[in-house]
Parts: structure tokens; C-alpha cells; sequence
């Protein structure tokens, strides 16, 4: 299995996932946009995961190679590509998948519950999503639910939080991969979105319980292990 990831700044990286595809012996490669690397051919690659960044989908004017990434996100949607979304990644399926993308009402930063959909509570990913409702936020933008996919969840803050689309192409607003450390990293690089907002947690209130960040990864693993069997079983 070959995992091919798009990292748009140094410090979202694949965080818990890459220990789990390690574990099982999967290739892993990446492309860190944010140094101009080229895209790869797709004829290799079974995943495709795309990191969360603080830019936005429609900032081709800033980072132009938005504009061939969410090409890039199109061609292995359309091959049938296994593709995970991650904040700014899902809304760049989103966008690609023909569904607007804008502000979210609020700033949502920090330890929030989730609430599973009811469209959701019986397939493998909203099962293992429901093992741990709280979990990890960092975004200002939201985006709709595509057309023809799957809504997952939502949080007080936030109407749309995940979806799926096709069985194998899965977008989540939130955060199961944040390591502590990767947490620590984002309250550095990005502490003047800490604004106290309503729905904005303090850098000590999002690093004070460190099992938190035990207890979502455990959650991202599961989420995986879905995929991988989704995966398995439609090819």
C-alpha cells in the first residue's frame, strides 16, 4: 500500500497517522506544497491525505499551487483514490466536490464534543467516531456537504463537520491526528488566532490534559483501520 500525503506548511504534518501506516508496512511519501514540490503521478498511490494549513481554499492569488493541488484532489477522486481530508484538506474536497466553502460562523479552537449525524451512526466510520465525541478543533472556515455525500457531524460551532463521499473519500472539519507536541506547535505558529472568542480555548487549556491527545489518536486509528477495510473490500 502506498500512502501519499500533501503537507501545506511545516508544522501539520501526518501526525499520529504516519506511526500507524509505519506499523503496517505501507509506503509513505509526501508532497510539501509549501516548498513548490511537484505533485506525483497517481499511478502509485493507493491514499491519498490532505493536511490541514491556515490558508484558505480560494487563495491561489497567495499559494499558487492551490490551484494544481485541488486539480491534483480531482484526478484521484475520480480514480477512485482513497482520499482523507483533514480540516483545510476536507474543505479542499469539498471545493473540488462542487460545494462552497466560507467563514464559519465562529472561531473553533480547542477540546469540543461532537455530534454524530443520524445518517451516520451505522456505518464503520461514525461507529468509531463515537468512541470519542470530544476531539481536537482548529479552524475558522466551514464548508457544505457535497453533493451526494454523507454528512457525519457537527459541533455547537460548527453545522458540518465530516462527510463521505463514494465510500473511500472522507473529509473532517476536526482534528483525530494532533499529537501533543503537534498541538504545541500550532499554539506557537498560529497563536494570534487564540483570540478568546467564544468558541477559542487558551494554548493552556488545549495542552492541560495530555491523554486527550492519547485518546483521539487511539479514535484516528480506528478511523483508519475502517478505511482500510473499505479499501479492501471495494477493490
Amino acid at each position: 500500500m502506498h500512502i501519499h500525503y500533501l503537507q501545506h506548511v511545516p508544522f501539520e504534518g501526518l501526525g499520529s497517522m504516519e506511526r500507524w501506516f509505519q506499523q503496517r508496512g505501507y509506503n509513505i511519501s509526501a508532497t510539501h506544497l509549501y516548498r513548490n514540490e511537484s505533485l506525483p503521478a497517481l499511478d502509485n498511490i493507493d491514499w491519498l491525505i490532505v493536511m490541514g494549513g491556515p490558508m484558505g481554499v480560494s487563495d491561489e492569488g497567495q499559494y499558487s499551487w492551490l490551484s494544481e493541488e485541488k486539480a491534483f484532489i480531482g484526478r484521484a477522486i475520480e480514480e477512485d483514490k482513497t482520499v482523507l481530508g483533514i480540516c483545510l484538506g476536507a474543505q479542499l474536497i469539498a471545493d473540488v466536490l462542487g460545494a462552497p466553502v466560507t467563514k464559519n460562523p465562529h472561531r473553533e479552537i480547542g477540546w469540543f464534543p461532537l455530534t454524530i449525524s443520524e445518517q451516520a451512526k451505522n456505518t464503520t466510520i461514525g461507529k468509531a467516531l463515537q468512541a470519542g465525541s470530544e476531539v481536537f478543533h482548529w479552524h475558522g472556515d466551514t464548508f457544505s456537504i457535497p453533493a451526494g455525500a454523507l454528512p457525519l457531524a457537527s459541533s455547537d460551532a460548527c453545522k458540518n463537520q465530516g462527510f463521505i463521499y463514494n465510500h473511500r473519500v472522507v473529509g473532517f472539519q476536526f482534528h483525530l491526528e494532533t499529537t501533543y507536541q503537534s498541538a504545541r506547535d500550532l499554539t506557537t505558529h498560529c497563536a494570534d488566532e487564540l483570540d478568546g472568542s467564544l468558541y477559542v480555548q487558551s494554548a493552556q487549556q488545549i495542552l492541560e490534559k495530555s491523554d486527550r491527545f492519547d485518546q483521539v489518536n487511539q479514535v484516528m486509528s480506528n478511523v483508519l483501520g475502517c478505511l482500510e477495510r473499505i479499501c479492501t473490500a471495494t477493490d
